[in-house]
């Protein structure tokens, strides 16, 4: 005879008895139909047999009861009512599985028991893994599926608790096999995904993926690395990279190659890869991103072919190519910024105000010029007809700016030549005769944008500017030194580096030469961790006085310093830790700087927090170290969509509560969270920002509209720059910055982007984003450098310039259009390559 229920429970608790005979008397209150009166009826006879003596009844009840409840788990969409029928037992059951020898019975029951534990069992008991620890080793699936997801979860508990205790684990991990199996045969990688995460085996997951299965999976871990701290992000990634090198999805592992900065996984890729074409698209993600890279023998055995896609990478048909997709969507004619400006659409008072011939007027004029022709070779302003000498109207246009503004003149020649060497040089050549050395500070800095990510083995930059490096006037030193910065971004070129770092600890070099030399340096070798520049860098602020460190260029040397290490997270900590010792004035500028650049594109939550805490702070005016921190939260936020949107909302709180030098950063770093994007609620931020009281907030959110509508045409923005032209039209200052914007709103005819993200918002670009910043740390301090002589800092931006995929993905819908309009074929040589 069976023991009665909770009579013979040496294992059960006196509040599990109360718990089955609350289930108990709640089953018997509903109102059961027949059919499920005769279930329960029938369930409870199996409980009384399982506790038969006679073995053969207790393994037909078994049996019967496990078909029972797997037919009923197949489907989960609510309580089974086997497991609702058999609560008010479970205890029972337990009480019984202790008092049974070692048998296959004992290991059915434990099975059951496994699965009724689901619903039953008390929290963190983990009974439901207890017991299929304890059960017969069946096909885990036939359980149905939210048993193997409970049985995931609990592995999960049990697996933190046994790493503690440094307990075996090799049992837990044969469970796992069988989970990870299951999920990835029924569409559930993220589930499969996240147990392995929490036992820390994702190699498992190799074996495990298929054709079927493995772009889902990778899709999941690669979303999931943005939320993962470090080393676990770049695991997951190094695990992603090996599933799609697996399965030969080549351009995907290559984006993961240098998502984690690693060049041999790069090399990996191109000597895996036996198709030329698709190494060819290889080349074009590689030239995207700004690196500087040299193929070999290995990756690529025939000698054309290599040649072919060397010039890929080094960028040296991309001024063919743009003038292709120019003349394919015919905007090659030149504009001029009267065109841009469209004064006729404003009252008289206003275009009577834009028609004033005055120096600071006709400098806004050239850069809005050299943003709006940049790249097509041709403008109104600076290049002439071939019968036209050095003295037509390029050279009326040059001296119609005062000198420094000249600067910034001849250089607008190399970027509206942007991307052409040969005829970029050519045309330059003529300001190096001239006697003026603003004109040939300029001339080196156009032979800098020229050479903009374009390598080329001659190095014409290098022998054109290496002159200079050391002339007396600090004017020309400057523009070979920022030319040389501009032209070797990312190149960590070591000839340079014994040029440039000597002048650094000169005694002779001018602060501004100093800082020009810091930022080159740190272009050039933009997150390298490299420390013979970091020394030398240190040193340098180690070295300066304590009115130097007041200087407004000061502020560039810590961004030198910064752009070492950009994205490199714990790689700074060292270097953070001797900014402490720094005089008091630029510590914590530097220390902000520093945090902002090395975590930035990671989307850290924590170093947000933290400079988040530092804005909250009130401080004295003289502090100056809150700019660069608001500039920080964008710079780190902007990896991921969330993150943005949470961020834009965090700096609309800091405009509320914020010092005035807080509210002067906030636009800025709008600006860079929505580069080339113009979200419209932060155009309307901005927008009423461009009102303030407060003339430097109003002139960062002019530039700052520039920059998010940068290169879109974007038709709102335009009409709002009109507006404020015409309000600010008694304010140079101001004026002179509407114009900046303007030119910004159609970079490239609207051909362009300042984007930093590529690769379907993948890839950050090191050199463009060190390009962004340091334009808008010049901006932190409008009147003394932007709006002083040291505007051409505006020419960093050409860094992160590069052809919109917007428009490519256009001109192939409009290529495919017509031929099929037409029955051509639709697979133009125009658009080949650009979608990088």
């Amino acid at each position: 005879m069976a023991p009665e229920p909770n009579r013979t429970g040496a294992g059960a608790s006196t509040s599990g008895t109360k718990d089955e005979a609350a289930a108990k008397k709640k089953i018997e209150s509903e109102d059961l139909s027949d059919e499920d009166l005769a279930l329960k009826q029938q369930l409870e006879l199996y409980v009384e047999r399982v506790q038969d003596s006679d073995p053969g009844l207790q393994k037909i009840a078994l049996e019967s009861m496990r078909q029972e409840i797997r037919t009923s788990t197949s489907s989960m969409t609510s309580v089974p009512k086997p497991l609702k029928f058999l609560r008010p037992h479970y205890g029972t059951l337990k009480a019984y599985y202790e008092t049974m020898a070692e048998s296959e019975l004992k290991k059915y029951l434990a099975d059951i028991l496994s699965v009724l534990a689901l619903t039953m069992s008390a929290e963190g008991e983990r009974e439901s893994l207890k017991y299929r620890l304890l059960g017969s080793e069946g096909d885990i699936g036939s359980w149905g599926h939210e048993y193997v997801r409970n049985l995931a979860g609990e592995i999960a508990q049990e697996y933190a608790k046994r790493q503690s205790e440094e307990a075996p684990i090799d049992d837990l991990m044969e469970l796992v096999q069988q989970i990870v199996a299951f999920h990835m045969k029924h569409n559930a990688e993220p589930e499969a995904v996240d147990l392995l995460m929490e036992v820390e085996d994702l190699d498992m997951l190799i074996e495990h993926v298929d054709k079927t299965n493995f772009k889902r999976t990778c899709l999941y871990l690669t979303s999931s690395a943005r939320y993962l701290p470090g080393p676990d992000d770049m695991l997951v990634l190094d695990i992603a990279y090996s599933i799609y090198l697996k399965f030969e999805e080549y351009p995907n592992a290559l984006q993961i190659a240098l998502f984690l900065d690693n060049l041999q996984h790069v090399r990996q890729v191109f000597t895996s890869c036996d198709d030329v074409l698709r190494k060819k698209q290889f080349c074009y993600i590689l030239a995207r991103h700004g690196i500087t890279f040299e193929l070999d023998e290995e990756m690529v055995n025939d000698d054309e072919d290599r040649e072919v896609l060397q010039d890929i990478v080094n960028n040296s048909k991309l001024s063919e190519g743009y003038l292709t997709l120019a003349r394919d969507i015919e905007v090659m004619e030149p504009k001029s910024p009267e065109d841009i400006y469209k004064a006729h659409l404003l009252d008289g008072r206003a275009s009577a105000g834009a028609s004033v011939d005055s120096a600071r007027q006709n400098l806004a004029a050239t850069f809005v010029n050299a943003f709006v022709n940049a790249g097509f070779g041709q403008d109104k302003l600076m290049t002439v007809a071939s019968d036209s000498s050095s003295s037509g109207s390029s050279g009326n246009w040059l001296f119609k700016n005062k000198e420094h503004g000249k600067t910034s003149a001849a250089a607008s020649l190399g970027m509206i030549l942007q991307w052409d060497v040969d005829s970029g040089l050519a045309q330059l050549d003529k300001y190096f005769h001239s006697n003026d050395n603003h004109v040939i500070a300029g001339a080196l800095l156009g032979v800098g944008i020229v050479n903009c990510s374009i390598k080329n083995d001659c190095d014409p930059a290098m022998a054109l500017l290496g002159d200079y490096i050391d002339k007396e006037d600090s004017s020309a030193r400057i523009g070979a030194i920022m030319g040389l910065g501009i032209a070797y971004v990312g190149s960590q070129n070591e000839q340079l580096r014994y040029k440039l770092a000597p002048i650094l600890s000169d005694p002779k070099a001018s602060l501004d030469v100093i800082a020009f030399t810091a930022i080159a340096l740190g272009l050039i070798y933009v997150g390298s961790c490299n420390e013979e520049v970091a020394q030398a860098i240190i040193f340098t602020l180690m070295d300066r006085s304590e009115s130097e460190l007041g200087e407004p260029l000061t502020r560039l040397l810590p961004l030198g310093l910064g752009l070492l290490y950009l994205g490199k997270q714990e790689s700074v900590e060292a270097t953070a830790e001797v900014s402490k010792t720094f005089n008091e004035k630029i510590r914590k500028y530097c220390d902000m700087t520093l945090l902002s650049c090395a975590y930035a594109g990671t989307g850290n939550v924590l170093k947000v927090q933290n400079l988040l805490g530092h804005c909250s702070q009130h401080l004295d005016k003289g502090e100056m170290h809150q700019g660069p921190a608001v500039l920080g939260i964008a710079m780190v936020a902007m990896a991921e969509e969330l993150g943005l949107e949470m961020a834009i909302r965090s700096l609309e709180h800091l405009l509320q509560y914020g010092e005035q030098n807080i509210r002067r950063a906030v636009p800025l770093a709008l600006g860079l969270l929505c580069i080339s994007n113009p979200k419209v609620n932060v155009m309307d931020t901005l927008s009423r920002l461009s009102h303030d009281t407060d003339s430097e907030v109003a002139m960062a959110a002019v530039i700052s509209l520039g920059l998010i509508g940068a290169g879109t045409n974007n038709a709102r923005i335009a009409g709002m720059l009109r507006n404020l032209s015409s309000y600010y039209y008694k304010d140079t200052s101001l004026l002179f910055c509407v114009r900046i914007a303007q030119g910004l709103v159609h970079l490239g005819k609207g051909l362009l982007t300042l984007n930093p993200y590529h690769s379907d918002r993948f890839l950050l670009s090191p050199t463009a984003l060190a390009g962004l910043i340091t334009m808008l740390h010049a901006c932190l301090d409008m009147k003394a450098i932007v709006l002083g002589k040291y505007h051409y800092v505006l020419y960093f931006l050409v860094l992160a310039m590069q052809v919109s995929k917007n428009v490519v993905d256009g001109g192939r819908e409009f290529e495919a259009l017509i031929g099929a309009c037409s029955g051509w074929p639709s697979s133009g040589c125009c658009w080949t390559g650009w979608s990088s």
